[in-house]
């Protein structure tokens, strides 16, 4: 079967609701991406300052909380476009 065949059998607005469900998926996957891989490097160089320094453990400890909270933030913005982008 083509894809045009396909296509002329599909309901009205059919094909507005799966491409919007797939633009929903693409969105949400790839603002999930940015936070992910800033979430290891903000950890991971944390780890690194706190056994190269560890009377200053405390405040780097702070600091990486503080970093991980805004990076996740961006997740959250990518989960509420998701829903805004399906009305």
């Amino acid at each position: 079967m083509s894809v045009i065949n396909l296509l002329a059998t599909q309901d009205a607005g059919e094909l507005v609701k799966g491409l919007t469900a797939v633009g929903r998926g693409i969105v949400y996957g790839g603002a999930a991406i940015g936070p992910g891989v800033g979430i290891g490097l903000v950890v991971g160089n944390a780890i690194t300052a706190m056994a190269r320094q560890p009377e200053s453990a405390g405040m780097v400890r702070t600091t990486m909380f503080l970093g991980s909270a805004f990076t996740e933030a961006l997740a959250l913005f990518g989960f509420v476009l998701a829903f805004i982008i399906a009305g």
